[in-house]
């Protein structure tokens, strides 16, 4: 076992470090989505923290590697979790009505980091959009995979073209789902509805 690992002084240091990198994920997530990537500056992030600028330097070598942390693991996330839900069994329908659900959840709850990707995607650099663009590729064959057993008959780019359509729909919520009049769970069951007319109706 690593030594680190036996010393409680220091396993607590490395939680408290673990716990100081996922609070600056979170607020550059926020200042991101208000601001803009080139809006905020590592100043701006460590204050909102409570740390100076130089201290976020501790955690990411600078705020490029912040924008990467944030965008490689939304991605793997999404991954993730589609695969345990795509692992679950069931038909076709079921497994594509409970990929809808997992998203629609994600959406909802971290509309922020969907704009930050929407607004910052291209701001990568080359080898970690590459990284980004295989994941959710990945992602994406997930439901074209269920989509294709649904209907046989339809191309790939029509397959393909249903899935992006849905998933514009459930993350059009990132720039909705802040408004104090929206109902979450309404939304909610309205989006998996929608999505389910996106990618189960029959074209005649």
């Amino acid at each position: 076992m690593n030594e680190i690992l036996k010393d409680p002084a220091a396993t607590d240091r490395e939680r408290a470090k673990a716990q100081r990198r996922e609070d600056l994920l979170k607020e550059a997530t926020r200042l991101f989505a208000i601001h803009g990537y080139a809006g905020v500056s590592l100043e701006d992030l460590g204050a909102a923290c409570g740390i100076s600028g130089p201290a976020v330097y501790r955690h990411f070598s600078g705020k490029s590697a912040v924008l990467i942390a944030l965008l490689v693991g939304m991605s793997q996330d999404l991954l993730d979790g589609g695969q345990k839900v795509a692992a679950s069994g069931g038909t076709a329908e079921q497994t594509l009505s409970r990929l809808i659900a997992f998203h629609t959840d994600f959406a909802l709850a971290r509309p922020d980091i969907i704009q930050v990707q929407d607004r910052n995607l291209e701001t990568l650099p080359a080898a970690e959009l590459q990284l980004v663009r295989k994941l959710q590729r990945a992602y994406i064959a997930l439901w074209t995979d269920q989509l294709r057993l649904i209907h046989p008959e339809e191309t790939t780019t029509v397959i393909r073209f249903r899935a992006h359509a849905a998933f514009g729909l459930l993350n059009s919520t990132a720039h909705s789902a802040h408004s104090p009049r929206t109902s979450k769970a309404g939304l909610r069951k309205l989006l998996n509805q929608m999505a389910a007319s996106a990618l189960f109706t029959q074209v005649r």
